[in-house]
């Protein structure tokens, strides 16, 4: 660097324009660092010193409250090293590198640029000329400076922050339900209505298993959720919508909602866009358990969130289980299996019109492309786990009920609390309104007519909700006092009877199963072997048979063949079929007999025919006895009808086969044969 500045300016920067660079950090700085901004603002006296003409200066002042780390959202910079690699600058001035930029890549960027320019650059220190190795050097140095302190302040404050996160002091946002009082304490919000809301949520949950389950419900009974504004002119109020699927999983996941101190639960890093991954807990800065009330215990939130693993799909072999949904299968979700021990999913088939469940082990499948581990066919495992079911459950139905009571009961007050608790906020704003129409000047017409109309308001808001209030209270102790009461008792005296009510929805017996077993593990072998493990450590091992398969189920029994083989020597198909069904013998299918099943029978399993038997026997065909008797087939067969010839049908058309002819058979005359009438 010259200590002359003139020597380095030279007519063909003064040919084109200077530009000043003005920027401060933060608006905060704007406008209590005022020395700093005129300081910078000051800079264009120099330019005129240097020999530029006033018009020739453009001031860049577009920044001022951006941060230099970055030029991703810094305009002006942007536009400064437009120009420059246009050509346009002669001259780039700023107070100090650290107000150009306080990142190396984009420093060296602006380096290079003027450098194959042959554009200056001006601090208070002097100018530079970035295509000579000294300069670009000695600004290379000033950027790794100044890029190093901001790392240290940045260092030192959130050095400080995270002393303060790991002794549970640093006052950070907390979610909607707790607040800090005046000594910075945090407590539960004193709006009981908020209380409420999220103590009910917590215990829906804790009763159903499931956020979307708890939306639902929500949903159901008409209950509204806070939500506090943090940004714009309302922030810090309390507003109320419904509940959502994703609110309710943060809600869940929040440790502060159990009265723990936490910091430090996801890293921010700046990848084209700022991006927030979340980090495991032993990750975590901070966490202090019992650091403040909350609504929930720290054991309490851990269940909350073994149930959300459970029912999260996304867990791999972490899941052994689901929360019960909709279809037949009585397992669904706590099925393991017993050849890989993965946990088992569940697909249906449709036979005559009914839902028919295969529980599949398909993971490892899926996975390597290969057929799935194994199936097995749910209908007769569940009909096992519905025997098992009621012999377990008899003796506990007088408990089992008595639970059922309390908590409909418990779930009935606190829904009419909450609903209640919206009428008082109603109530509180109409009497709001009330007091500042009354407190107003009645000659200010202005004022009053305005203050009149949100009273009248306040009053239709507080009329709706009475009634919805009103609505609802009288459907749930309807539902209460009389259905479920009903049912309650009939639970009481018979559990059976409602366990296999077809009014009893699937995913109840799914609920009420998962009370009793944690999981059930099957194997397939020559038969079904069933493991059940119950809730507190004791098993159960069942034996059943396989089914048969759909040919095997078709079969008849052999005591059904041996029976149509022995009415063959007596009877024809039709006459066989008659036997049959007056004896109230049904086929495979569960139908009556009829001629056509008969001989399907006796063809399938080859049975004699009635025709071989008879001609087994010595009986003769027509043409047989026809030419025995010297006389035509019509002259037979008429002779039988009359009874002169012994004829046994041998099918159902009728055809005949003949007793052979003896002494007594008729014999044939010249003109008639004898008359035996």
């Amino acid at each position: 660097m010259t200590t002359d500045p003139h020597s380095k300016v030279q007519a063909r920067h003064l040919k084109r324009d200077a530009y000043v660079y003005v920027r401060q950090s933060s608006l905060r700085q704007v406008l209590e660092n005022t020395e700093s901004t005129e300081r910078q603002y000051a800079l264009q006296q120099r330019a005129v010193a240097l020999g530029w003409q006033g018009d020739q200066i453009i001031v860049v002042d577009s920044d001022l409250g951006q941060s230099g780390a970055a030029s991703v959202d810094r305009e002006g910079f942007q536009r400064l090293v437009t120009d420059v690699g246009m050509g346009r600058a002669g001259i780039v001035m700023g107070l100090e590198v650290s107000r150009l930029a306080r990142n190396n890549a984009d420093w060296h960027r602006l380096l290079e640029i003027c450098a194959l320019a042959d554009t200056l650059i001006l601090d208070e220190d002097g100018i530079y000329d970035p295509a000579h190795f000294n300069d670009r050097l000695l600004l290379g140095l000033k950027g790794t400076m100044s890029e190093a302190e901001l790392h240290l302040l940045r260092a030192r404050l959130i050095g400080g922050m995270m002393n303060k996160a790991r002794k549970g002091e640093l006052r950070c946002r907390l979610p909607i339900g707790l607040v800090y009082d005046a000594a910075d304490r945090v407590v539960l919000d004193p709006d009981q209505r908020v209380q409420g809301a999220l103590s009910l949520f917590f215990k829906t949950f804790e009763r159903v298993g499931s956020a979307t389950a708890t939306v639902k419900e929500f949903v159901r009974q008409g209950l509204s959720f806070p939500r506090r504004i943090t940004h714009g002119v309302k922030k810090g109020e309390i507003v109320w919508g419904d509940m959502t699927h994703h609110r309710a999983l943060w809600l869940l996941h929040h440790p502060r909602y159990a009265g723990a101190f936490c910091y430090g639960r996801s890293r921010q890093s700046k990848q084209g866009k700022q991006r927030y991954k979340k980090l495991p807990r032993d990750e975590w800065i901070a966490l202090l358990c019992d650091a403040h009330p909350g609504y929930i215990t720290w054991d309490q939130f851990e269940a909350n969130q073994e149930q959300l693993r459970q029912n999260c799909k996304t867990q791999g072999e972490e899941r052994r289980s689901s929360p019960p949904r909709e279809g037949s299968a009585l397992l669904q979700g706590i099925v393991i299996c017993g050849r890989c021990g993965n946990r088992m999913t569940v697909r249906y088939t449709y036979r005559k019109n009914e839902q028919l469940p295969v529980y599949v082990c398909q993971k490892e499948g899926i996975e390597h492309a290969h057929a799935a581990c194994t199936n097995i066919q749910g209908a007769c495992i569940d009909r096992a786990m519905n025997e098992l079911v009621l012999e377990s459950l008899t003796p506990l139905t007088l408990e089992v009920t008595l639970a059922v009571q309390d908590e409909l009961q418990s779930q009935f007050e606190q829904a009419d609390q909450q609903r209640h608790k919206v009428v008082e906020h109603a109530q509180y704003e109409a009497d709001l309104a009330q007091r500042r129409y009354m407190q107003v000047d009645p000659g200010n017409r202005l004022v009053a007519d305005s203050l009149e109309a949100v009273w009248n308001e306040a009053l239709r808001t507080l009329n709706d909700a009475r009634s919805h209030y009103k609505k609802q209270r009288e459907q749930e102790r309807l539902a209460v006092d009389n259905e479920q009461r009903a049912q309650i008792m009939a639970l009481a005296n018979d559990f059976p009877a409602l366990w296999l009510d077809p009014a009893t929805s699937y995913r109840d017996r799914k609920r009420m199963l998962r009370l009793l077993i944690e999981d059930v593990t099957l194997h397939k072998g020559d038969e079904f072997v069933i493991h059940v493990r119950f809730r507190g450590g004791a098993t159960r091992t069942l034996h059943i048979p396989k089914p048969l398969s759909a040919g095997e189920a078709r079969k008849h029994k052999p005591e059904l063949i041996a029976e149509i083989d022995k009415l063959l020597d007596e009877h024809t198909d039709s006459g066989i079929a008659a036997v049959l069904n007056q004896r109230g013998r049904t086929s495979s299918n569960g139908k009556s007999f009829h001629r056509l099943i008969v001989r399907n029978i006796r063809q399938t399993y080859k049975l004699i025919s009635r025709y071989d038997r008879l001609r087994k026997k010595g009986y003769l065909s027509t043409t047989e006895v026809a030419a025995q008797l010297d006389i035509c087939k019509d002259t037979v067969k008429n002779w039988r009808r009359k009874g002169w010839l012994i004829g046994i049908a041998y099918n159902d058309r009728p055809d005949y086969l003949h007793v052979p002819p003896d002494e007594n058979t008729p014999k044939k005359s010249k003109w008639k044969s004898r008359d035996y009438n």
